[in-house]
């Protein structure tokens, strides 16, 4: 992926979120109240979704949670039970000793709770920035647009965020990002991704963005 120099100025990034917004009408509505039981099934899934296919995840949470589901319950399996079950994800070793060493931290260090803050969870094993806003946005209702390798890309490609990294795409985001477009920010740009600006043969020519995307037409041939 190239990055480009120039950052799109305040009002293109206006632009650029209203019509998000506007091609994507559905607005966000208030998280449910969720338990202890529920927040930390999200916080293993979160885990386990690292370098994984979706459906992949899936297959290893519904595995996991067949056998156990709490953290006193994973801490009572063997480490060849939990990789064993969370297999189809990958990188099951090293996300086994992340998970036992999420369960000891939540019950040693927050009493049984998932944090709520993107501090706390970062503290935990195994959890990064996108895990975090992850949980903050869907499952604390927070508003904050978590950057995925997708949202990472868009926002590189077109000039929105600029970072190396995942968490260095955030952190520019998070400061640029109008506060209206939290709430909603990260599934519009994860859509736009998906559809539109595609890691493989970006689909520039019938964008939305193409008039103050800063993405050059010099450089699609190498994407």
């Amino acid at each position: 992926m190239k990055i480009m120099n120039d950052l799109l100025t305040s009002q293109q990034i206006e632009d650029f979120f209203e019509r998000l917004a506007d091609a994507n009408p559905r607005k966000s509505s208030p998280p449910t109240a969720k338990t202890d039981a529920d927040l930390f099934r999200s916080l293993v899934g979160c885990l386990l979704s690292a370098q994984s296919k979706d459906e992949n995840t899936l297959k290893a949470k519904t595995q996991l949670f067949e056998i156990a589901d709490t953290p006193e319950s994973i801490l009572a399996l063997d480490d060849h039970e939990i990789a064993t079950a969370i297999r189809p994800c990958g990188l099951y070793n090293v996300k086994t000793r992340n998970l036992k060493n999420l369960c000891r931290a939540i019950i040693s260090d927050w009493q049984g709770h998932v944090p709520n803050d993107r501090k706390g969870l970062m503290s935990l094993p195994g959890i990064g920035r996108k895990c975090a806003d992850i949980m903050l946005l869907f499952s604390f209702g927070n508003p904050v647009i978590a950057v995925d390798t997708h949202v990472h890309r868009v926002c590189n490609r077109t000039g929105l965020a600029r970072g190396k990294t995942e968490a260095a795409t955030a952190q520019s985001l998070d400061q640029r990002a109008p506060a209206w477009t939290k709430m909603d920010g990260h599934v519009w740009i994860l859509e736009f991704g998906k559809k539109t600006c595609r890691a493989r043969a970006p689909q520039c020519s019938n964008c939305m963005m193409k008039d103050i995307c800063q993405y050059p037409s010099k450089h699609l041939s190498t994407g």
